[in-house]
């Protein structure tokens, strides 16, 4: 969404903002539980993940998914605009959660074998959390906020 590279950029910064905050806390919730240092807890870890995750979407995955998704659903004039959101968004998530569990585990256990052990658990359990919050809740608040903030854009 947005028509400049900076609105472009703007949008994705909100996205990845709202899906590592979101999958921040349910990780957290999953390996801690709630505890009186949880939002202390939860201001240091998300930082990392989302600047790696940023980077990641801006350089990797969205470079991909994008143009996957546009191949498997071969928009023309009739497609809707509302397939064409679900399918980048798949796409998106998809490649986020491949990049970012592998991230998780590194983060959580270090870089050895284990790591690769739990990594496809991590995937399974990330999926699950993350297209529903993608497609659910951040994607449609990030839309309706970026719609406020650039109210020309349709």
């Amino acid at each position: 969404m947005g028509q400049t590279k900076l609105q472009k950029y703007i949008f994705t910064f909100m996205m990845c903002f709202g899906m590592v905050l979101g999958m921040t806390i349910y990780n957290m919730l999953l390996n801690e539980g709630f505890h009186n240092q949880f939002f202390k807890n939860l201001l240091n870890e998300f930082w990392l993940g989302f600047i790696v995750a940023l980077l990641l979407d801006i350089f990797i995955v969205g470079k991909l998914a994008k143009p996957l998704a546009l191949k498997m659903i071969k928009p023309d004039s009739q497609t809707k605009p509302i397939k064409i959101i679900l399918a980048i968004s798949i796409c998106m998530v998809i490649g986020m959660v491949l990049c970012m569990s592998m991230f998780g585990a590194i983060v959580t256990i270090g870089f050895n074998t284990s790591a690769l052990k739990l990594y496809p658990l991590f995937i399974v359990r990330n999926f699950i959390m993350a297209l529903p919050l993608n497609l659910l809740v951040v994607s449609p608040l990030v839309r309706f906020s970026f719609g406020k903030l650039f109210p020309c854009i349709k």
